[in-house]
């Protein structure tokens, strides 16, 4: 039995939810997501909370039951508070702008990269070496994070690349002679 599906979702005001039969659309200030349902769970709405139905016998239900209400929960964040995702760049010479919908990247190659944000995606440059993104949807932006730390992971001997704020990164020790 998921114990994740048992616990009912708050919807916060300023948060529209349309309840159809296969599908959640959810709308609020950051923008509007939806979720696609299976048929063996149900969500139903009573005033500010939002409730998952399902048969608690069945173990493919007790799956989806509670990957369903983690996925709702989390779009109802990004669509009223949104997500942030903070990447730095480390090593001489990198430096990031962004530019409208485009995030131009300087990272050591000898050609700058031009990364096109994907919609609902905003990116901010406080500092040359700091990139903060922006967005409602957490997978998207997940995604798009993790796409601009592949064009230069950090290596491991001296740290240099593109890292999350979070990260750390163990650094090894070079050979001796």
């Amino acid at each position: 039995m998921s114990r994740v599906a048992n616990k009912p979702v708050t919807v916060p005001s300023g948060v529209n939810i349309t309840v159809k039969a296969n599908q959640v659309e959810i709308k609020g200030p950051k923008g509007t997501l939806s979720v696609a349902l299976t048929e063996q769970v149900k969500v139903e709405q009573k005033g500010a909370e939002l409730t998952l139905h399902y048969d608690h016998e069945n173990n493919a239900a007790n799956v989806f039951a509670g990957t369903v209400r983690a996925n709702i929960a989390s779009m109802i964040e990004g669509v009223s508070k949104g997500f942030e995702r903070k990447l730095t760049l480390v090593g001489v010479g990198y430096r990031a702008k962004a530019q409208g919908n485009t995030l131009n990247l300087s990272v050591g190659f000898s050609h700058p990269i031009d990364h096109v944000l994907p919609k609902g995606v905003t990116a901010e440059t406080p500092s040359q070496t700091e990139i903060i993104l922006k967005g409602a949807d957490k997978s998207i932006l997940g995604q798009v994070a993790a796409d601009i730390r592949s064009y230069r992971p950090p290596e491991p001997y001296k740290g240099k690349g593109i890292r999350y704020v979070d990260e750390v990164i163990k650094i090894k020790e070079t050979k001796k002679k």
